[in-house]
C-alpha cells in the first residue's frame, strides 16, 4: 500500500501542474494569488511529503464480476430504448430497478430534467480515443459493402438470395388456462398479453408468504 500510495502522489501532482502550465486552472478569491508561478509552486511543494492513504482490496464478487460489469459497456449504451417511459424538453422517464429491494418489484419510474439526464448520460460516453468493440479490416462498417462486393467478384461467387420463412397463422391465445390455479385450485384467466421485453402494466398478488 505504501508504494502504491507514493505512486498515486506522484501521478497527482505532476496531472496537477501539468493543468497548470497548460492554463486549464483559475483561482478566484483567496486563492487568486496561485495564479503566479512562484506561489503555485510553493503552493504545490508540502504535498510532495505529506502521506496519502490509499484504500484498496479485491471486489466482493472477485475479477469475473468487475470484468462482467465492464463488459456491459462494450456493446451496449447506457440506457436502451425500452427502458424509456416519456421525454420532452423539460424532462426524461425512465425505468430503473432498485437492487435494495429483496421481495416484490423492483422496476421503478424516475424522472429527471432533461438536461440532467443528458449529464448523466454523457458520463457514460468513452473518452476520446476509446472505442466500443466493433467489426474491423474486410468487416469495417465504413467500407463492409464495398469489400464484400470485390472479393465475390474475385472469387467468383455469386450472390445467393436468403430463404424466405414461410408465414405463420396467428396463435389465438384462448382467455382462459386449462391447468388450474396451484393454490385454489380454481380457473385461471388471462390479465394481460405482452410481448418479450416488454413491461407489464398490471402486477402479480402478493404471495402468501409475503402476506
Amino acid at each position: 500500500m505504501r508504494v502504491l500510495a507514493r505512486l498515486f502522489r506522484r501521478l497527482f501532482r505532476e496531472g496537477l501542474m501539468e493543468l497548470y502550465r497548460s492554463g486549464q486552472l483559475s483561482f478566484f478569491a483567496d486563492l487568486a494569488h496561485l495564479a503566479r508561478a512562484d506561489a503555485f509552486a510553493k503552493w504545490l511543494s508540502p504535498f510532495r511529503k505529506t502521506d496519502w492513504i490509499v484504500y484498496a482490496k479485491p471486489p466482493f464478487g472477485g475479477p469475473e464480476a468487475v470484468l462482467a460489469y465492464l463488459s456491459r459497456y462494450t456493446h451496449r449504451v447506457a440506457i436502451s430504448n425500452h427502458r424509456l417511459v416519456s421525454a420532452d424538453a423539460n424532462t426524461v422517464a425512465f425505468r430503473w430497478k432498485d437492487y435494495r429491494i429483496k421481495r416484490g418489484d423492483r422496476q421503478k419510474v424516475m424522472r429527471l430534467a432533461t438536461p440532467e439526464f443528458i449529464r448523466r448520460f454523457l458520463i457514460h460516453v468513452l473518452p476520446n480515443g476509446f472505442h466500443r468493440i466493433r467489426h474491423y479490416g474486410l468487416l469495417a462498417s465504413s467500407a463492409r459493402k464495398t469489400n464484400i462486393t470485390k472479393i465475390r467478384t474475385l472469387l467468383g461467387a455469386q450472390r445467393t438470395e436468403e430463404p424466405t420463412e414461410p408465414e405463420l397463422e396467428p396463435v389465438v391465445t384462448p382467455l382462459t388456462l386449462r391447468e388450474p390455479c396451484p393454490c385454489c385450485g380454481g380457473p385461471m384467466s388471462i390479465i394481460e398479453i405482452f410481448r418479450r421485453g416488454q413491461m407489464p402494466m398490471s402486477r402479480a398478488p402478493p404471495r402468501e408468504q409475503d402476506a
